[in-house]
């Protein structure tokens, strides 16, 4: 998470970091903050404008450009006429000199405002331009990453608040990006394990730019735009970054219990336990959370577009948090039209496959068929089966028409005789059906999911509140020190329920 998004920070201690490149502007938006010591780096360039109520230390930075007079307390404002100037550097005029001619008082007047104009011009280009295509312009190097070259530590404070690391520490903490640490892989790279000095574990996904195409890059530069902005305890959190050569690097933390899919279709195969009814129903709420903060808790409002098991990964406690989000896009107008439908087959929303319209809706019905997933334990499209039930939508709907069929569809590690558990059963069968109903209108919103979901839990959850608060990363994470997950400030902690809205028939 960047920097800029610790609203309520305070003290930020950076010292003896070997951090290079300059100080981010974006830091000017900690309203609350009253210490940045930066000390004993490698910094250079100018210096944000802090407030007086800054106490700004700078010392041991040789290259650091001079601190503004208004920052950290003290001194007049530079261009204040001080020395006997004006603020364009003309001299100031003696009050009891000889009189200026009016020709001589409009070429001043002149010359002043279109200085003033170019300033303006040059401001609004580089707030316009320049903050979007922060990530996007780099230098790749052989030595680091961003062009700047690698010191000891590997690490570099980017202006967007992001930690670009070297690939040098990418090598070495992945074994050369060995055979033996592959997680997995993707459309788009390899993901590979680490872990850093520290024992810290990291997850490290590789794609090299000469084999994919620009519609990779535009992927890869989306999710670290996307990742910069946004922060939830049930969205995989990004790290850090690299640039190097023909590759491009994102490291995200490490989540030891693999994906979904692992869980449900290869339980066996892996030697581990089928999940529990338990841990099924959880991580649908985990996920219904992490969509929801997306839909419409976020800053801005996103659409996955890419929802289905393997894009969801699960920590030791078999808490999930949603990943991958190189096809993720702002929630777009109602005349919105894409000209290249993105995601996976058996996952994508009928309407956006027909028209190319993308709405939140389209990873509802994506959601609906996990649900379906999570029940059945079989795969969303199977050409290994007959056509009649491989594409498991229409094959799963077809047992929502009576309630007594359900139990065809569940699968044999969950069926009991436990008629409270089968009762729950029945209620996520059915809300898996509303989730993918053919008209979207049809489809409820996420805030609802989550509230039909969340009484399920509370009587499935277990006893232990510590194994309850297991979220997010690592408070000890050192990626650097300043990185730490706030778990406190996420929004969607609070849980409202409107039970007026929910059906009788899908209510606890």
């Amino acid at each position: 998470p960047a920097f800029a998004n610790l609203t309520s920070l305070k003290n930020l201690v950076l010292k003896n970091n070997n951090l290079t490149g300059s100080i981010p502007a974006n830091l000017l938006t900690l309203t609350q903050l009253q210490l940045l010591d930066v000390s004993n780096n490698n910094l250079s360039g100018e210096i944000p404008q802090f407030p007086y109520t800054v106490k700004l230390i700078t010392t041991g930075n040789v290259l650091i450009g001079t601190t503004p007079s208004s920052g950290g307390g003290g001194g007049p404002p530079s261009g204040s006429g001080s020395n006997g100037t004006t603020p364009n550097g003309n001299p100031a005029p003696a009050s009891g000199g000889s009189s200026v001619s009016p020709g001589m008082i409009a070429g001043i007047v002149s010359g002043i405002v279109i200085f003033i104009a170019v300033l303006l011009f040059v401001f609004v280009f580089i707030k316009c331009y320049g903050n979007k295509k922060h990530v996007v312009r780099i230098v790749a190097s052989e030595n680091g990453c961003n062009g700047v070259p690698s010191d000891k530590t590997g690490l570099h404070l980017s202006e967007s608040g992001n930690v670009a690391i070297s690939i040098e520490v990418l090598r070495k903490v992945t074994n050369n990006f060995s055979e033996d640490n592959i997680l997995g892989r993707g459309g788009f790279g390899v993901v590979y394990k680490g872990e850093l000095h520290d024992g810290t574990r990291i997850a490290v996904k590789r794609m090299e730019c000469v084999a994919v195409s620009t519609e990779g890059m535009n992927e890869f530069e989306a999710e670290i735009a996307f990742l910069a902005k946004v922060k939830h305890r049930h969205l995989v959190a990004l790290l850090g970054y690299c640039i190097n050569g023909n590759e491009r690097l994102l490291v995200y933390e490490y989540m030891p219990q693999g994906t979904l899919t692992q869980h449900l279709f290869n339980w066996r195969e892996n030697g581990v336990p089928p999940l529990t009814w338990r841990q099924r129903i959880t991580i649908a709420l985990d996920v219904a959370r992490g969509v929801e903060y997306l839909h419409g808790l976020a800053p801005q409002s996103f659409i996955h577009r890419d929802l289905k098991p393997s894009n969801i990964l699960l920590g030791d406690d078999m808490r999930a948090k949603v990943a991958d989000f190189g096809l993720v896009k702002h929630a777009p107008d109602a005349n919105s039209v894409e000209t290249r439908v993105a995601g996976t087959f058996g996952y994508l929303a009928p309407e956006y496959t027909a028209t190319g319209r993308v709405t939140t809706r389209v990873d509802v019905y994506a959601f609906g068929v996990v649900l379906m997933q999570l029940l059945s334990g079989k795969k969303a499209l199977d050409d290994a089966i007959p056509d009649e039930r491989s594409l498991l939508v229409t094959w799963f709907r077809r047992f929502l028409i009576k309630k007594e069929n359900i139990p065809k569809a569940i699968d044999e590690t969950l069926k009991s005789h436990d008629e409270e558990k089968m009762e729950c059963i029945y209620k996520v069968a059915e809300l898996a059906g509303h989730c993918t109903a053919h008209n979207p209108f049809q489809r409820p919103e996420m805030g609802y999911v989550v509230n039909i979901l969340a009484p399920l839990v509370r009587n499935w959850k277990p006893t232990s509140h510590e194994e309850e608060e297991k979220y997010g990363i690592d408070r000890h994470m050192s990626l650097p020190q300043g990185l730490e997950w706030q778990a406190n400030e996420d929004a969607s902690d609070v849980e409202v329920f409107w039970l007026t809205s929910i059906p009788r028939s899908l209510s606890c």
